[in-house]
């Protein structure tokens, strides 16, 4: 008897022409328009595939994944999933993975552009002009604050947080402190330009800040009123993050009352749905979540979903071997017997 043809779900519209490169290995059920699902949906999509190629928008957990017996491996394709319960999947025997390395210099990119246009009030100056209020040239109109030779704050010191250094030490002269859980090795240091100091040196000293930190209980509303209390009333923030990073109610009360002058943010706690109170505001810079949208990289990252995928459901050449899996130490830990997808291994049963 033929093995069974294994199948996988594609949670929104890709690159037809890399995903494509499933079919070769399994049958595609693919998303034609960009979806918002329920988790009742979530869980009816995931009941009956082996795996699952999604995004940021779907959130996974335990209730999702409850009635789905042939699920053995979802892609997520973006660095971050705080969108997926990890833990419940670990439990269930499903490999996750996600695609980090290959969004770095682009998103370092975006972090940096926020941050000049930010601190140069770029999009007000832009809304101003067009609106008609530019009457006559004036020496005063529109001061914004010097990123050359300037002190630039990095929270979270990742491969993002390092291209940031990079970007404003040799590229700007800036003076580059930054904080992490752990220390850079002193070369990686000296390589970036970078200081490491403990977080209140760091929220004193920037005159940018920039939040490259992951997202987790710990860091959830690490910048709160009280850290927002602790930085110069000049300076700026960025958040190319996850919005729960920021208590933005707070924020929203800094940047309205003259505590702090301007900040950017490529992420929001309730995307995407944004405060009224962040959009009533003038010296704020607001992108839609857009830190990796090149065309090039997002392509890089569908193409490393695709073959972790592959690889998490035991076929292709990197067969049982996902680059980079998230949960794979878990996964073995939780399991209890071997058990076969399409007549293939893939690890131990899950339930």
């Amino acid at each position: 008897m033929a093995d069974r043809r294994l199948r996988v779900w594609v949670s929104q519209p890709l690159f037809d022409d890399v995903v494509e490169q499933l079919g070769q290995h399994v049958d595609l059920d693919m998303t034609g328009e960009v979806t918002r699902y329920t988790p009742q949906q979530l869980a009816e999509r995931l009941a009956e595939v082996d795996g699952a190629l999604i995004t940021l928008n779907e959130r996974i957990g335990a209730a999702e994944i409850a009635n789905a017996p042939q699920l053995h491996a979802i892609a997520n394709v973006g660095v971050g999933y705080n969108n997926l319960d990890v833990e419940a999947l670990s439990a269930a025997g499903i490999l996750a993975s996600n695609t980090p390395d290959v969004l770095t210099e682009t998103t370092a990119d975006l972090g940096f552009a926020l941050l000049m246009a930010t601190a140069r009030r770029i999009t007000e100056a832009e809304r101003w002009l067009r609106d008609g209020q530019w009457g006559q040239w004036s020496f005063q109109t529109l001061l914004g604050a010097d990123i050359h030779g300037s002190t630039l704050g990095i929270l979270g010191m990742g491969r993002i947080g390092q291209g940031i250094a990079r970007r404003g030490a040799l590229g700007f002269g800036m003076r580059v402190l930054y904080h992490n859980r752990s220390r850079l090795p002193d070369a990686t240091e000296a390589e970036v330009g970078a200081q490491y100091v403990d977080l209140d040196t760091l929220l004193a000293q920037a005159d940018h800040l920039v939040l490259v930190l992951p997202y987790s209980a710990s860091s959830h509303h690490i910048i709160d009123a009280g850290a927002l209390a602790k930085m110069k009333p000049t300076a700026t923030l960025v958040n190319i993050a996850r919005g729960g990073i920021v208590d933005e109610v707070a924020l929203a009360d800094a940047l309205a009352n003259g505590r702090l002058a301007a900040a950017g943010l490529d992420v929001f706690e309730g995307e995407p749905t944004v405060r009224p109170e962040l959009l009533a505001l003038h010296n704020i810079v607001l992108t839609p979540h857009i830190g990796s949208a090149s065309q090039a990289t997002r392509r890089a990252m569908v193409q490393l979903a695709v073959v972790n995928l592959t690889a998490a459901l035991g076929l292709g050449p990197n067969a049982g071997h996902p680059p980079s899996a998230i949960n794979a130490d878990a996964v073995a830990a939780a399991k209890t017997g071997r058990a076969t997808v399409g007549g293939k291994k893939v690890g131990d049963a899950k339930r």
